[in-house]
């Protein structure tokens, strides 16, 4: 029971990153369905305020509240649901793919051009007759 060859469950690198992104997505899609209850409650406050309270009441303002805040709600929508899918991890992943390989080609450019410059072979030719 207390033994201490227990073994620990393990996970391998590619089932931890899919337990990450997977709670990254729960988190993104938990926040947007708080988002659009807070959206709802709020839309029906500035109703109450502008009919009920009569605050500014000879002017519908509440409606151009309301249309700005569905606006950043559609927008989170899009985020959450569109730019992830293609702006995601897997883009992500491929763009530092890109980079390192330009990187990469780089440095061997670099490198060419100093054994151009300065070849090695004429370096260790005059040593090795020492």
């Amino acid at each position: 029971m207390f033994s201490k060859n227990k073994k620990a469950p393990s996970l391998d690198v590619e089932q931890h990153e899919l337990l990450e992104n997977a709670q990254i997505r729960i988190k993104q899609k938990k926040r947007l369905y708080t988002h659009f209850v807070i959206f709802l409650i709020g839309s029906v406050f500035l109703i109450l305020v502008n009919k009920i309270l009569k605050y500014g009441e000879e002017y519908n303002w509440f409606i151009w509240g309301i249309t700005f805040w569905a606006f950043l709600f559609v927008i989170h929508i899009f985020n959450v649901f569109f730019t992830q899918k293609f702006m995601g991890k897997d883009w992500e992943r491929l763009q530092r793919e890109k980079l390192v390989s330009k990187q990469k080609k780089r440095i061997l450019e670099i490198q060419k051009e100093i054994e151009t410059e300065f070849p090695t072979h004429n370096i260790n030719k005059k040593k090795s007759s020492v």
